[in-house]
């Protein structure tokens, strides 16, 4: 049974306690490698909060895990454990690449609403397939998504070695966007404001990022489809007699995971690459799951734990620079200690901090 921790401790003490765990551990490693831990971790976290560009490059990243981590955090609301991310984000950039390269004559301001239609749309049907299979035919949400991740990367690779390469090449990729559909850079929008950034990456993804953030939390918390995705999530029973449909729910509920997803493609392929090309999603929509669970599923929390797999992905590359003896590879097993303790072991702590916070019983009470 799940202890019950005051607020504060479950959404703070918890993942900070997660998270220093997989420090010590990651500074274990440092160790055994013949390299002074303290000193890896400075480098780690100036590389990822330093300087101007650092920063700009931390975002960036975490402009994906914000878009991921809502993802896999509708679903959860729902009761379903979404792994199809990977494969959503993959789909919703293959719409958001046909739009730009089919509607590039249009000026932005037609192509912009039009591009994140066409991802939204293609992520949510590429995630409500599953959802329809779950709810109609029983098919495990889990087994089908890890499916359509394959799928979904076949069919990219199909669709950019046959279909969308750009003639005379040999790399699967498309050809570049008409650079006036890019989607602009933080930095060229400040200089329109009289405002010098450091250039980097970060693109007007980032605040549709946020503001995904608030729609996210208005519609789980404040409206009755929400109330009813969290209904189905916590008590399918419970729900049926109420008058819920859970299979209708559940279709929504992946549909939304979906076109969630699918803002990787809108940061990936319209705000930095500017052309389709193979295995843009990165791994993002599998690190989002760990986003969501560190978050505890809100968009806050979402918000601030993508920041800090942003400092990961960001802070980890100048770390391989500055220490070559913690190469890329060590990197990425520093990055997925944090996704093990943040994520597969996030209760690791809850037995021994439920014995330290439990409250009194009020005298009187019954035993």
């Amino acid at each position: 049974m799940r202890a019950e921790l005051p607020r504060w401790v479950d959404y703070g003490l918890l993942p900070l306690l997660n998270l220093a765990a997989a420090l010590v551990v990651s500074g274990l490693i440092v160790v055994m490698l013949g390299e002074n831990p303290v000193e890896a971790l400075e480098l780690l976290i100036s590389g990822a909060f330093g300087f101007g560009e650092a920063i700009g490059y931390t975002l960036y990243y975490a402009t994906n895990f914000i878009f991921t981590g809502l993802a896999v955090a509708v679903a959860f609301h729902a009761g379903l454990f979404n792994i199809g991310g990977e494969g959503q984000a993959y789909i919703g950039g293959l719409g958001v690449g046909l739009v730009c390269l089919a509607l590039e004559p249009l000026p932005f301001v037609l192509v912009l609403p039009a591009a994140i239609v066409a991802g939204a749309v293609f992520g949510g049907l590429w995630g409500l397939i599953p959802g329809w299979l779950q709810a109609r035919r029983g098919s495990h949400i889990v087994i089908t998504t890890i499916m359509f991740n394959f799928i979904a990367s076949a069919l990219m690779t199909y669709l950019l070695v046959n279909v969308l390469i750009r003639p005379g090449q040999a790399s699967p990729e498309s050809r570049v966007f008409a650079d006036h559909v890019w989607l602009p850079q933080l930095d060229e929008i400040a200089a329109g404001f009289g405002v010098d950034l450091p250039g980097s990456p970060l693109n007007l993804a980032f605040l549709f990022a946020l503001v995904a953030c608030v729609l996210v939390w208005v519609y789980v918390w404040q409206t009755r489809a929400g109330y009813r995705l969290r209904v189905v999530g916590q008590n399918e029973q419970a729900a049926v007699y109420g008058g819920i449909e859970p299979g209708r729910v559940v279709m929504v509920a992946m549909a939304i995971s979906g076109a969630l997803a699918a803002g990787v493609g809108l940061n990936e392929i319209m705000g930095a690459q500017h052309r389709l090309i193979l295995g843009f999603p990165g791994g993002y929509g599998f690190v989002g799951i760990a986003v969501a669970l560190m978050g505890r599923n809100h968009p806050v929390g979402i918000v601030l734990a993508a920041i800090l797999f942003g400092a990961l992905y960001q802070g980890g590359s100048e770390l391989s620079f500055d220490m070559p003896a913690v190469n890329r590879d060590m990197v990425v097993v520093i990055q997925g200690l944090v996704i093990l303790f943040c994520g597969a072991l996030e209760n690791m702590f809850r037995p021994a901090l439920a014995r330290l916070f439990r409250r009194p019983a009020p005298a009187g009470a019954v035993a």
